[in-house]
């Protein structure tokens, strides 16, 4: 039996987060903007209503909520705006959340449990010059020195870089081997060696923390290594399944605030003594819109309840973030042609929608790889194992 419904605690949630971003984001996010300014009272706020660890087991000091109570309130802080979302999927989808899957008993202890609590923050350095998409080309290197390994290499596009207190960095013990000599490591932005600093000239997301991790000789204990030599390849793509899937529940969040904005300017606008809403090419807009948002949501629903049952759920969460991110860019591009010329300035918030959506078809994987993802699936180039663990002994005749 199916069921959409949110539950009791869910709607509570939902209905918390949005009062916060309606009442701590949005009224300030415009000045924010303007002055490239993180306003981290606001992280702050969120990690005492705890909601930096919002699907952490309580054991390990979060809220021991599930995989969809992370998307709701991702989606509504993202209605606020995409710098606060961004916080929280960095901080609990790509670190705590991979520490909890991969890290050992001390490594929670020490650094997932205070991330839960919103004590500290967490990073995520996979990202290089020459290695976005392509993240076996990772030229950071780590060479094993005793009882500890010394990094040395820089990251590029690292959200919270100058915030984090812990980056969950990659880097090779093997540049021969490729994907298979990526290792990852817990680095603490104290330490010596590791010095951050802002990238400028973005063109959205004004109001987050975007920037550089630079390691020079940074020695980093054998105790916080995450996993084993050779397997972080593969622990990076499983904190990319849960950061896409918080991108994704972002981009809904996105989508209905272009909506919303859309549908107030369109009863507000008059042209040819008629409310702008009237004319059916904007109707069009504002119904693709909806149709977006539905599809949208349903996918994120839909990958959240496989995260829940423990299923595999690679291929569902890149249709979730490749279908999400599309809609909120085309929905942002449409909701700035509604509003006109108005549109094309900060008077509005569109013209920011537009401009962080493009975000969104960039990073967690872009667009065209999600696309050649989802055609290797379909093709069998590509192994599906979500109907194999959902239904063992499953054949395609029966």
């Amino acid at each position: 039996m199916l069921d959409f419904s949110l539950s009791p605690e869910q709607r509570e949630l939902q209905s918390m987060v949005r009062k916060f971003s309606k009442n701590e984001i949005i009224p300030y996010i415009q000045e924010w903007d303007e002055q490239h300014h993180l306003e981290m009272s606001v992280i702050h706020k969120l990690a005492d209503l705890g909601l930096m660890g919002v699907c952490i087991p309580e054991e390990y000091g979060g809220a021991g909520m599930d995989y969809n109570a992370l998307a709701i309130v991702c989606s509504e802080l993202e209605y606020g705006d995409t710098a606060y979302r961004t916080a929280v999927s960095v901080h609990t989808g790509l670190n705590s959340m991979t520490l909890l899957q991969w890290g050992t008993e001390a490594q929670k202890q020490r650094y997932l449990v205070p991330q839960a609590q919103g004590k500290e923050l967490g990073a995520f350095a996979l990202t290089e010059a020459d290695a976005g998409s392509d993240a076996g080309s990772i030229r950071t290197k780590a060479v094993r020195d005793g009882d500890s390994y010394v990094l040395n290499g820089s990251k590029l596009w690292i959200s919270m870089a100058n915030y984090a207190d812990n980056i969950l960095v990659f880097a090779t013990v093997n540049p021969e081997a490729k994907h298979k000599g990526i290792t990852a490591f817990i680095v603490e932005r104290k330490w010596p060696g590791v010095t951050t600093r802002s990238m400028k000239g973005k063109l959205g997301i004004h109001g987050g923390d975007t920037g550089e991790v630079i390691l020079e000789n940074v020695r980093v204990p054998v105790e916080n290594r995450v996993g084993e030599e050779g397997e972080g390849f593969k622990i990076a793509m499983s904190a990319l399944d849960n950061g896409r899937f918080t991108v994704a529940a972002g981009a809904v969040g996105l989508t209905r605030s272009c909506l919303d904005a859309s549908t107030k300017y369109a009863h507000e606008r008059k042209t040819f003594g008629v409310e702008i809403g009237k004319h059916q090419l904007v109707q069009q807009m504002i119904a693709k819109m909806e149709q977006g948002l539905q599809t949208s949501e349903l996918l994120v629903y839909r990958a959240g309840w496989l995260k829940n049952q423990g299923v595999r759920n690679t291929r569902e969460t890149s249709l979730a973030k490749w279908t999400a991110c599309d809609v909120a860019w085309e929905s942002a591009s449409d909701a700035v042609q509604i509003h006109g010329a108005y549109g094309y300035s900060n008077e509005y918030p569109v013209e920011r929608f537009l401009r962080n959506s493009k975000a969104l078809v960039i990073y967690e994987g872009t667009r065209e790889i999600h696309t050649i993802m989802q055609a290797e699936y379909v093709l069998g180039y590509r192994e599906d194992k979500t109907l194999n663990k959902m239904l063992p002994g499953w054949t395609p005749e029966g």
